[in-house]
């Protein structure tokens, strides 16, 4: 990386890599599971890591009429409502792609003719190992929403302008859906889609 002095390697060629000596499971659940592991360090010291395993997930920016579609819902680790784009952790074995055409359509009945990859990101990579894969979605077309047993929403649209303000009210404030509305706006900007 530029700017930086020390450049040493590791002999596998990871800079800083932490090899695990040993790894304790704490938790499986249905969404991520916890485990501690021992590592030793670049200088021979051990050192201990929470890690959250996570099995990744989608979101997906959907415009209609150059509204953006997002859905409201209780985040309950926030202790709050959420404005966010439409999105939903891989099922095993599926595809990104797959998965945010089913989450688009689950969560707020509209199918994609058109699915752009806008990249993929590390939600939390200081404790967890979730990957966010964001797509764009155009020319939409009904289909049927159908949520989760457990999941309560209500699906809105909003323009550009008003998901600024959104963001800046608070009402909007997770990673994936602030990630979707700079891609949009740059969009707006360039005429194209982020690469």
């Amino acid at each position: 990386m530029m700017g930086l002095k020390n450049e040493s390697k590791q002999p596998n060629g990871q800079k800083f890599e932490e090899v695990t000596l040993e790894t304790k499971k704490i938790f499986d659940g249905n969404i991520i599971s916890l485990q501690v592991d021992t590592v030793s360090l670049p200088d021979g010291s051990t050192a201990t890591r929470e890690i959250v395993r996570h099995p990744g997930a989608v979101a997906v920016l959907a415009l209609k009429d150059n509204r953006m579609l997002v859905v409201e819902q209780y985040r309950k680790p926030m202790g709050r409502s959420q404005v966010e784009i439409p999105a939903g952790k891989l099922d095993p074995g599926e595809l990104p792609e797959a998965a945010a055409r089913r989450e688009l359509e689950e969560e707020t009945g509209f199918r994609a003719q058109a699915l752009i990859p806008l990249g993929s990101f590390y939600t939390s990579p200081g404790f967890a190992d979730e990957i966010i894969h964001l797509y764009a979605a155009e020319e939409l077309v009904p289909g049927e929403a159908h949520t989760d047993e457990d999941e309560f929403l209500e699906v809105g649209a909003m323009t550009l302008e008003e998901a600024y303000a959104a963001m800046r009210e608070g009402s909007i404030s997770d990673a994936k859906t602030i990630n979707a509305i700079y891609a949009w706006h740059l969009r707006e900007l360039t005429g194209q889609w982020p690469k």
